[in-house]
């Protein structure tokens, strides 16, 4: 499957499991049935007992709850979802042009690279089999030619592996990449679904005293997480852009003929890295534009979880540079 129909299925699951909601709204009416009781007895009680005249709009809170408990997933969820999902829509937007642009500038680029390669003699017989033929046509059967021809097929073999090589380690990175997107899609799908299902006991309990904070806790809470994914489309975005800025710098490069291209991707790589380890401060940002508590931890285990990755593709990262530049060297 392809990654955009995973983050497409997280969507889905989180609609069929939307009816759940209205299973947990019976057993939120019968809570907050009993402490709307409570609750209107206590402030009458208190009243009377005072002298004092009843404040009918105070009594009204229970039943306002209870009108969401009942409606929960259409008046609570259907308003937030309908206020929050043009944010998605505008990042997700933002993403696919960065995305567009950024994959026709990469075209362009590994198109450039390839004509400076055979505009050079000296690699136009490594990545062309016409100018490689062409080579070994004018070459004789003389020992000094047999030892040109055996160059040849060395570094031709050699260039074919390091650019598997290179391109197996690029692979490796952009797999890591989406998965760190995906992880990070799933968690807010799963905190989402538990959200909405116990949203209606959530509501119930606010109505009772010392328990008020749980309805603003949760709307912190579910606001947080669903931003989660805007977030995450404008890292991308971000990401995308930079990426684009530079390979827009090294087009540019490319049209001077004695420019010789470095294929080695290096900044690309670190790009990656730097995307595989923001996924995982998401949570922290937009915990400073909704402020939420509760998930410390959590948001130290992610955080502890992206600096490992980080030092997983360093590693590799430098593993990597070393032994090609290993190679170089001995050639």
């Amino acid at each position: 499957m392809e990654w955009n129909n995973l983050h497409e299925l997280l969507r889905s699951l989180y609609d069929d499991m939307m009816p759940f909601v209205d299973n947990m709204a019976g057993l939120a009416k019968g809570i907050a049935g009993l402490g709307a009781l409570f609750y209107v007895s206590l402030r009458v009680w208190q009243a009377l007992s005072r002298a004092e005249p009843i404040d009918v709009f105070a009594l009204l809170r229970p039943f306002a709850l209870g009108l969401c408990i009942m409606f929960f997933s259409t008046i609570v969820l259907g308003t937030i979802n309908t206020v929050l999902s043009p944010f998605v829509s505008g990042t997700h937007e933002m993403l696919e042009d960065q995305v567009l642009d950024l994959n026709k500038l990469q075209e362009q680029k590994d198109q450039l690279e390839y004509e400076a390669m055979i505009r050079n003699p000296e690699t136009a017989f490594i990545v062309s089999d016409e100018e490689f033929d062409k080579k070994l046509d004018e070459l004789g059967w003389m020992p000094s030619d047999i030892s040109t021809m055996a160059g040849m097929y060395l570094d031709r073999t050699e260039y074919k592996m390091e650019k598997a090589m290179k391109d197996w380690f690029r692979n490796l990175l952009e797999i890591l990449f989406q998965a760190a997107a995906l992880v990070i899609d799933t968690i807010r799908t799963f905190f989402l679904i538990v959200l909405s299902i116990l949203g209606p006991i959530s509501f119930a309990l606010s109505i009772w005293d010392g328990f008020q904070h749980t309805l603003s806790k949760w709307l912190a809470r579910y606001i947080s997480i669903y931003l989660w994914l805007p977030v995450s489309d404008l890292l991308s975005s971000m990401l995308a852009r930079i990426q684009s800025l530079i390979l827009e710098k090294d087009i540019a490069n490319l049209s001077d003929p004695t420019f010789i291209p470095d294929t080695s991707n290096t900044v690309y790589i670190i790009f990656m890295i730097i995307g595989i380890v923001g996924y995982f401060t998401i949570p922290t940002v937009t915990g400073w534009i909704i402020e939420t508590g509760g998930a410390g931890n959590f948001m130290r285990n992610i955080q502890r979880t992206g600096s490992t990755a980080a030092n997983v593709a360093g590693a590799a990262t430098g593993s990597t540079a070393g032994n090609i530049g290993g190679q170089l060297i001995k050639k």
